[in-house]
C-alpha cells in the first residue's frame, strides 16, 4: 500500500512537470551526446551526459536480471553555464553486476530507443582468478567543422571508426589525448574552448562507443591549447575546468596540485595517467637538470604510486612518447635528464610489470627499450582515430621499433588482459577503422619481472 502511494505521488509529479513545460512552451530536454560511463568501482559508479536544454536530471538503475528492483540516484541540475553536462553518482551499488538504467529529466524518461548499461567491478580477490579484460586506446579524434578548419581536403575522416571500436564490446576505452582538437578561433577564449568540447562530443557516430563502454582520459597540447602548448598556456585553467566537465576520471591531480593526473585500477590492472602540459617547459628551451615535460610534483607522485602498485601489469599512459629516441617532435626525448632520471630509477627500484601506452604520433607502433639489469621496456603508441595520419612519417626509422608494427592509417589500439593468476597474458593488438587486425603480439607478465629473461611473441 505504501509503495502504490509512493508510485502515484511519483505519476502526479511527473504529470504537474510535464504540463508546466508544455504551458511554458520549453523543449523538453533531449540527449546531447552520452550517456557515457566513467570510473567503475566495486560499489559506486560516475555517468557523464549532456542534455540539450536546462533539466534537472536523475538516473533510475536496477541489476539487468532483476527489471523489478528500480532504484534512482539524487537529481543535479543540467544549468546553461556548464552546458548541460552533468556527473551523476551512484552509490550502494553490489560488486560484478551489469546495471541498466535509464535518464530521467524533469520528470520525463529520455527515450533514445536504446538500453543503457554499466558494469561495477568484481569482487575476485581471494576468491578467484582474476577476470579477463578488454582495454581499447587511441588518441588524435579530430572532427571536421568547416568553417572554422583550415581550407582544402577536411583533416578529420572515418568517423565509423568509433562505431568499429563499440563492436568489439570493450570493457574500457582509454582517450590518450588530443581528444578535441581546439582551432585558432577557440582557444583564444573561454567560450570558444567550451563550444569545441560540446561539438566534439555531440559527433552522432561517438555514441555508441560513450555508451558501450566506461572511459577515463588524459590530454594532450590539443584538448589542453595550441598546438604545442606548454604551462605558459594562459588558459590552463579553463582547460582543466573543461577536462573535469566532460570526462569521469575516479581524481584530477592531488593534494590541490593541479594537473589531472590520476591512478585508476581495474582488475589485477593499475593505469597511471599522466599529465604532459601543467607542467611542461616549452620543448625548444635549453637542456638542463630542471627541464620537465612532467614536473617533479607529479614524478614524485608517480613514483611513490608505482612502488605501492602489487599488479601484474602496471601501464603508464602519456600523451607523448616515453621511449622515441628522436628529438625535434614531441617525445620525452625533448628533457633528457628528467627521462634519464625516471628510467634509471625504474630500474633501479626493480619496479615489475610496467608497460608503457602512449599517443600524439599519428602512426602506431610498438617500440622496445632493451636494459642491462631488467626486464625491457615495451610501449604501445596508439595514434590516429579520426585525424590524418603520418606516411611512413616521423619516428618508422627508430632503432626501439620493433619491426612490423608500424601502422600509418586510421586506427586503434586493443589490450586483452586473461589467464589465470599466476600466468597473466596482455595481448596487444592494432585495428583498422574497417575492423581488420593489422599485427598482433603477446606479453606475459612473468616476462616483466627483474631478472626474466625478454621474451616478445
Amino acid at each position: 500500500m505504501v509503495k502504490s502511494r509512493f508510485t502515484l505521488a511519483a505519476l502526479l509529479v511527473a504529470a504537474q512537470l510535464a504540463f508546466i513545460n508544455a504551458a511554458s512552451g520549453a523543449s523538453p530536454a533531449r540527449l546531447a551526446s552520452g550517456p557515457m560511463p566513467g570510473y567503475s568501482a566495486m560499489r559506486a559508479a560516475t555517468l557523464w551526459m549532456q542534455l540539450s536544454a536546462p533539466a534537472d536530471v536523475h538516473i533510475d538503475f536496477w541489476p539487468d536480471d532483476e527489471p523489478a528492483e528500480v532504484r534512482s540516484s539524487t537529481t543535479v541540475t543540467a544549468s546553461a553555464q556548464e552546458q548541460y553536462a552533468v556527473h551523476i553518482g551512484l552509490t550502494g551499488l553490489e560488486p560484478g553486476i551489469r546495471y541498466a538504467y535509464r535518464v530521467v529529466a524533469n520528470g520525463e524518461v529520455i527515450t533514445t530507443g536504446d538500453t543503457f548499461h554499466f558494469r561495477t567491478q568484481p569482487l575476485w580477490q581471494w576468491r578467484s582468478d582474476p577476470p579477463p579484460f578488454r582495454l581499447l586506446a587511441g588518441s588524435c579524434a579530430f572532427i571536421n567543422e568547416a568553417d572554422y578548419d583550415r581550407p582544402g581536403r577536411p583533416f578529420g575522416d572515418r568517423y565509423d571508426i568509433f562505431e568499429t571500436m563499440a563492436a568489439q564490446s570493450p570493457d574500457m576505452m582509454l582517450w590518450l589525448g588530443d581528444n578535441v582538437y581546439f582551432r585558432e578561433a577557440d582557444y583564444d577564449s573561454r567560450w570558444g574552448m567550451a563550444e569545441r568540447y560540446r561539438h566534439t562530443r555531440a559527433l552522432p557516430e561517438l555514441q555508441p562507443l560513450l555508451r558501450s563502454a566506461h572511459h577515463l582520459a588524459i590530454w594532450d597540447d590539443h584538448d589542453y591549447g595550441h598546438d604545442n602548448a606548454s604551462s605558459s598556456f594562459v588558459f590552463s585553467d579553463t582547460s582543466r575546468d573543461l577536462f573535469m566537465r566532460y570526462w569521469a576520471n575516479p581524481a584530477y591531480g592531488q593534494h590541490n596540485t593541479g594537473g589531472i593526473f590520476t591512478r585508476a585500477s581495474f582488475h589485477d590492472l593499475d593505469f597511471f595517467l599522466l599529465d604532459t602540459r601543467t607542467w611542461r617547459d616549452n620543448d625548444h628551451s635549453p637542456n638542463s637538470p630542471d627541464k620537465s615535460m612532467f614536473g617533479k610534483v607529479q614524478l614524485a607522485w608517480l613514483k611513490n604510486a608505482l612502488l605501492d602498485s602489487k599488479t601484474p601489469f602496471k601501464i603508464i599512459a602519456s600523451s607523448n612518447q616515453l621511449l622515441n629516441e628522436l628529438t625535434g617532435k614531441e617525445a620525452w626525448a625533448n628533457f633528457p635528464d628528467e627521462r634519464s632520471e625516471f628510467l634509471a630509477w625504474l630500474e633501479q627500484n626493480g619496479i615489475n610489470g610496467v608497460m608503457l601506452l602512449s599517443g600524439d604520433t599519428h602512426y602506431s607502433a610498438l617500440f622496445t627499450l632493451p636494459r642491462d639489469s631488467s626486464y625491457p621496456l615495451h610501449e604501445l603508441t596508439c595514434s590516429p582515430l579520426t585525424s590524418g595520419p603520418h606516411r611512413r612519417g616521423f619516428g618508422a626509422e627508430n632503432p626501439r621499433l620493433v619491426d612490423g608494427t608500424y601502422v600509418d592509417e586510421r586506427n586503434f589500439c586493443q589490450l586483452d588482459i586473461s589467464g589465470p593468476k599466476d600466468d597473466r597474458t596482455l595481448q596487444l593488438s592494432v585495428i583498422n577503422a574497417d575492423g581488420k587486425t593489422q599485427w598482433t603480439r603477446e606479453i606475459h607478465a612473468r616476462d616483466l619481472k627483474s631478472g626474466s629473461v625478454p621474451a616478445l611473441r
